[in-house]
């Protein structure tokens, strides 16, 4: 390994980090991450395809299983990289740029696969409790500004830490925490002050999670309010089936990234053993879940 120096560097280098302790075991290890990342890729890249060659599919529900699969894409494309180098060549060196780019993809699919979330119980919510007026609602340009919504707000989200990050200094060599560049793990290593980078992230994920979070809980609160006065059993078994996939989704998605967030600001450490991507990749499932008609 390269001799560590505390001196700051024009060209620093982050070493990326397996599964400490385990490092004899990571071949074997790498083997159901490369097999659930495979069934990712591939589960993801049948979704995008049957829904642009299918007309029938053209409906907003699976517009937005769409984009949250896209997302899921960027997430798993993000990230499977670099953590099957470590565990396959034992591969840790990344460039600064190489590691922003890489923050930048791994956060942006993530800020994207929330704000698809929130869109899918608004989606859940017109479908359920206003039924009548969903095909005047949920039309095509309101799709279409509804996704370049959710790009529109990675973006703002995103940009700020991104040029603030690139304005600290750096040790020559950094160890980072996990397989992939997290932007609280690359701000734990700065050697200049990163308070305000650290107060842009915490601000972020307040944004992210603080105006998801409810919105999908309300949603899914009137959601359940007005299944309960389904009479037929059948269409409330459809309904609970629905807003099931979809929760399971949300908690997926949301618990790994807040606790991780919230460790590594707080109390400045954090386990690799299980972060969140490796959460997603054994969960695959729940997150692009087929939606149901009611």
């Amino acid at each position: 390994m390269p001799h560590l120096s505390n001196t700051t560097s024009e060209f620093p280098i982050f070493l990326l980090t397996g599964f400490p302790g385990l490092e004899a075991f990571h071949i074997w290890i790498s083997i159901p991450f490369f097999l659930l990342s495979t069934v990712a890729l591939l589960g993801n890249s049948m979704i995008l395809l049957v829904v642009i060659l299918e007309p029938n599919l053209h409906e907003p529900m699976y517009c937005f299983l769409f984009m949250l699969s896209a997302a899921d894409l960027g997430l798993t494309l993000s990230t499977m990289p670099t953590t099957l180098s470590v565990l396959w060549f034992s591969a840790r060196e990344i460039i600064l740029n190489a590691c922003i780019i890489q923050l930048f993809f791994l956060h942006s699919s993530g800020f994207m696969e929330s704000s698809v979330l929130m869109a899918m119980a608004f989606d859940r919510f017109v479908a359920i409790c206003r039924p009548l007026r969903y095909a005047t609602i949920l039309t095509d340009s309101r799709i279409l500004k509804i996704g370049v919504a959710i790009v529109l707000r990675t973006l703002i989200s995103l940009s700020p830490s991104l040029f603030l990050i690139k304005r600290l200094s750096f040790c020559k060599v950094n160890v980072l925490s996990h397989s992939y560049c997290f932007h609280p793990d690359a701000l734990k290593v700065a050697c200049s002050d990163s308070r305000m980078n650290s107060y842009g992230g915490l601000a972020v994920l307040i944004l992210v999670t603080g105006v998801g979070t409810p919105c999908v809980a309300l949603s899914y609160i009137l959601i359940i309010h007005s299944v309960l006065n389904i009479i037929s059993s059948e269409g409330r078994r459809k309904a609970f089936d629905t807003c099931g996939s979809h929760i399971g989704a949300v908690a997926v998605f949301y618990i790994p990234w807040v606790v991780l967030s919230v460790v590594h600001r707080f109390f400045h450490k954090a386990s690799p053993i299980c972060p969140p991507t490796i959460v997603q990749h054994l969960f695959p499932w729940p997150l692009s879940a087929e939606p149901h008609h009611i």
